[in-house]
């Protein structure tokens, strides 16, 4: 950024913020006083842009600034063009630079790192290894089957044991002077790790306008658009915030629900072809220039819904590795059953389990759900809370839990 252009931000945080000091003002965008906001707050001064209205300690950084109605004036004039008053904006070039090189390379997992990730699930070795390879090959993947079967909660895991170190990136990025918000709260977390920033353009100062997070995982369902996936202008506000799939670079973007969109799967499809195989997306701003930003992103589609009412064969060719996650057998029902009894703390035997499938699924000619086993217990736990008894797996709690529970359509 050029004086000018950092002299405007100044100018709206300070007609945004009030009276502020120097250090508060490099705290809000993220850069250096001495050597960076010194001569900006000096030549604000001297346009009267500015005044100083005492100090709170020793040296420049310690005055009190506060805008002048001539810089009130300024500041306006540059809202008109953007109101973004935040931290200071890194290049283009110099995200697209950070982000190549903090592209993950390959990553081998093992059954093993597999089967230790998916604590508290109860996951078949012939699923792990469909979703082991799926996984080492860092290409698309497409969870589909009945719900309540966890495709959302494996995917998590997943995430989280492939995503597991920090990354930095860029508060907002500038391109040919349009503010492009990267970092949000909501769907960036911010690292636990100690802050050791990177260096700055000059290799000596530490680089502030760049924030340490863990790997994203972003998460999205039915309220996924079109738009939403390319460069979002407030008009308001008058800058744009990144795109879903620019949030997640460099780790995961799970559209949920996939199929319940409003946009139709195929149209959501080819918007991945080019990022897919290419590993470049291109977005567009406002006055029609696209730019091209990096695209290392782990997608993941998962759905309730059969993928041949969704796409063709030829668009799901496009995605590598399709993975069906299939109701529980009675085996692995019982075994999840016993876990869910330990980790809510309900005495587990196996007449009240014998009871629950024969009355409740097998009479009824009903499915068998990896879900059901948590949900029927917490039902049950709430009922006998308030009758005030002790949760136990007797015939009258297990009528009551799963009458509230399962619905006859």
């Amino acid at each position: 950024m050029n004086l000018l252009a950092i002299g405007d931000l100044v100018l709206k945080v300070l007609y945004y913020g009030g009276v502020m000091s120097g250090l508060k003002i490099s705290d809000t965008v993220k850069l250096p006083y001495t050597g960076v906001l010194d001569p900006v707050m000096e030549f604000l001064k001297r346009e009267k842009f500015v005044e100083v209205r005492g100090s709170s300690g020793f040296g420049e950084s310690s005055f009190q600034y506060l805008i002048t109605d001539k810089g009130s004036e300024k500041a306006r004039e540059a809202m008109e063009r953007s109101q973004y008053a935040g931290p200071a904006p890194v290049p283009l070039n110099v995200y697209i630079e950070s982000a190549h090189l903090q592209n993950r390379k390959k990553l081998i997992v093992h059954q093993e790192d597999l089967r230790k990730v998916m604590t508290n699930l109860v996951v078949s070795d012939e699923m792990l290894s469909r979703i082991g390879p799926a996984v080492n090959s860092g290409r698309s993947i497409f969870l589909y089957g009945p719900p309540g079967n966890g495709k959302t909660t494996m995917s998590e895991k997943i995430g989280r044991m492939i995503l597991g170190d920090d990354i930095w990136i860029p508060y907002s990025i500038d391109v040919d002077g349009q503010i492009v918000q990267v970092f949000d709260n909501v769907n960036h977390e911010l690292s636990d790790q100690p802050t050791v920033r990177p260096k700055g353009s000059t290799g000596v100062n530490a680089d502030a306008r760049w924030v340490k997070i863990k790997r994203p995982m972003i998460m999205v369902g039915g309220e996924l658009t079109m738009a939403g996936l390319d460069l979002v202008y407030n008009d308001t506000n008058k800058f744009y915030e990144a795109p879903f799939q620019v949030k997640a670079n460099g780790g995961m973007f799970l559209i949920d629900d996939f199929g319940r969109q409003q946009v139709r799967p195929k149209d959501l499809l080819n918007r991945w072809i080019v990022p897919l195989e290419k590993g470049v997306d291109f977005l567009t701003l406002n006055n029609g220039r696209k730019i091209e930003v990096p695209f290392f992103v782990l997608i993941v589609f998962s759905t309730n819904l059969d993928p041949k009412d969704l796409v063709d064969e030829a668009f799901l060719r496009r995605i590598r590795y399709k993975i069906e996650v299939v109701n529980p057998t009675y085996d692995e029902f019982r075994e999840l059953f016993k876990l869910m009894c330990r980790i809510l703390k309900v005495p587990y035997n196996e007449q009240g389990l014998a009871y629950l499938l024969n009355e409740w699924y097998i009479k009824h000619d009903r499915d068998l759900r990896f879900v059901h086993p948590r949900d029927i217990l917490s039902q049950l736990i709430d009922i006998a809370t308030y009758l005030n008894k002790p949760p136990a797996l007797t015939k009258e709690l297990i009528d009551q839990a799963c009458l509230s529970y399962f619905v006859e359509l």
